[in-house]
């Protein structure tokens, strides 16, 4: 068996949907727009940087599911599916997908963005399996705060690890990703795979002879 493993923002997608769900709350009037843009634009610096505290940035971006119903954030979570995400599929990201299922491989998303947000865009891409950050649920209603290991950096490696764990054994796994902070993660794949990467990243790949493609294209292309 293999196994085909995505990330989400920036690979699969153009975009970054952690950021967008933030942009999306603040232009309906949920949250004060000055300085969710503000701290948004800030946390999205070190992540690109790769010196984002993710514990802290739990703290701002799950603050919003604490504080309103479920109910209404998944009729606002809908709202935000249609407006920003299905713009930003990448255009070879389907076709993609589809080549994995067609040789009969497993499928995974995982994400540093939480599984509120993640679940209904792995759903649209046909992925039924997925490990994102997972934010903690008490008596109903979110707490604001992170339930186990944070699936970030090397945190992806140990939430894979736990998740094969309870799978049959997989011969070949293939990663995707665009990112430095996914450097562990590729590290631990048999098949790396570098996607429109970051700089960080491009230049790791270049000198360890992974793949480079593009899903910015209907046609992904190895370079």
């Amino acid at each position: 068996m293999r196994l085909a493993i995505f990330d989400l923002d920036h690979t699969l997608l153009t975009g970054d949907s952690d950021y967008l769900w933030g942009q999306f709350l603040a232009e309906i009037g949920v949250l004060d727009h000055s300085y969710h843009w503000r701290e948004n634009e800030r946390f999205y610096e070190q992540y690109k940087a790769g010196t984002l505290d993710i514990l802290e940035f739990c703290a701002f971006s799950l603050r919003p599911l604490s504080q309103h119903e479920p109910a209404q954030l998944r009729k606002w979570r809908s709202d935000f599916i249609n407006a920003k995400i299905i713009p930003i599929v990448a255009p070879g990201a389907p076709a993609l997908l589809e080549r994995h299922r067609a040789q009969g491989d497993t499928l995974l998303i995982t994400t540093a963005t939480n599984r509120f947000v993640t679940e209904p865009i792995a759903a649209l891409l046909g992925v039924q399996n997925l490990i994102a950050l997972d934010p903690e649920m008490r008596n109903g209603r979110y707490t604001g705060q992170v339930a186990g290991v944070p699936n970030f950096q090397a945190g992806k490696v140990t939430r894979l690890q736990a998740w094969l764990q309870t799978q049959a054994a997989f011969t070949h796994k293939t990663v995707y990703s665009d990112s430095r902070n996914d450097i562990p993660l590729l590290e631990f794949a048999d098949t790396a795979i570098a996607v429109d990467p970051d700089d960080r990243l491009r230049a790791e790949a270049q000198k360890r002879g992974w793949p480079v493609i593009t899903l910015r294209d209907t046609l992904s292309t190895l370079t």
